[in-house]
């Protein structure tokens, strides 16, 4: 590992990898709460259209791939607000309008190569200069940055809108914010995980980060800390084992969602199980009432409420009649 440290290209590969795997997740959990998880993919096939327009006029495709992801971001929200067709169906459009321009623009380049197309499409993490790194880290601390400023907004904003809108709060500014922020994400990761992963990288983690935490911001903690392993960790193992570096972020980040799935999964299980033993309840603070979720059961003058094969008072004590021995009128 010390010697893979040692060159130059890979320890520029692993800071751009850790700045695409803090940065894309603390963007994506707020899609995920808007379910609008795909969005990063159709900025990403707009963007792949500003490359093209880049190597078509010799400009720096980073630039001319950020005005066109930031300027489709802005249409689609302005679209989607004002209701004149469904936010799908705009992404939709953009999404195949931008990929069908990005491949007719760069194949009329005269350095649009199939290499060419491909290193944007997939990544190609390897090539990443000393240059390209410095615009990622500012444009990285800049996402950042305005995230950490407006997150409280940007919750209330992605929760409820009408809510937000009710509080004072400009939605359709913050909205158009976060468009933006999703657009700058997807250009700083077009070279670490390609332009079609780009949205796996703002996604997975946060599909992770909901099974371990157990409030947004410890789901968004979660997702951070899971993204950058991810990332980083994807770089060393597509060294290791000759595969693309993006493909393999995308596929460890499945991984660890998969572990923790099962690992949550199994963790539920063995709590019902010791429940239904007369162990330790699952929702220790749980009371039983109106709309609880647990079967009612008339019994004398009062209801109690069926809870793993026990009767249970309104304040969650077991009745007498079923509690096993030793658990008569112990809290629930």
């Amino acid at each position: 590992m010390v010697d893979l440290l040692g060159y130059d290209f890979l320890q520029r590969a692993l800071v751009a990898a850790a700045i695409v795997g803090l940065v894309a997740p603390m963007v994506g959990v707020f899609l995920v709460q808007r379910r609008l998880a795909l969005i990063g993919d159709g900025i990403g096939h707009v963007a792949l259209a500003g490359v093209a327009v880049g190597l078509l006029t010799n400009q720096a495709p980073v630039l001319t791939a950020l005005v066109a992801a930031a300027a489709a971001a802005v249409v689609v929200e302005l679209i989607r607000s004002r209701g004149r067709t469904g936010g799908d169906t705009a992404l939709a459009i953009i999404f195949y309008g931008g990929i069908a321009a990005g491949v007719a623009l760069i194949s009329a380049s005269p350095k649009g190569s199939p290499a060419n197309l491909t290193s944007y499409l997939f990544g190609a993490i390897t090539t990443v200069s000393t240059g390209d790194l410095t615009i990622f880290a500012v444009m990285g601390a800049g996402v950042a940055a305005v995230v950490a400023l407006l997150w409280s907004a940007l919750f209330a904003a992605a929760q409820d809108e009408e809510y937000a809108r009710a509080a004072g709060l400009p939605v359709l500014a913050l909205n158009l914010v976060l468009g933006v922020l999703v657009a700058v994400t997807v250009v700083v990761a077009m070279r670490v995980v390609g332009l079609l992963l780009i949205s796996a990288l703002m996604v997975v983690p946060n599909a992770t980060g909901q099974v371990l935490g157990r409030s947004f911001a410890g789901a968004a903690r979660w997702a951070v800390l899971i993204g950058v392993l991810s990332a980083v960790g994807g770089v060393l193992l597509s060294y290791q084992l000759d595969t693309p570096s993006g493909a393999t972020i995308v596929l460890l980040a499945v991984a660890v969602y998969v572990v923790a799935a099962l690992g949550a999964g199994v963790a539920a299980a063995v709590r019902r199980r010791g429940h239904g033993r007369g162990g330790d309840p699952v929702e220790p603070d749980h009371q039983h009432g109106p709309g609880c979720g647990h079967d009612l059961v008339l019994h004398e003058d009062h209801v109690d409420y069926v809870h793993s094969g026990h009767r249970h008072t309104e304040l969650g004590a077991l009745h007498p009649d079923t509690a096993p021995r030793g658990e008569t009128g112990t809290p629930r």
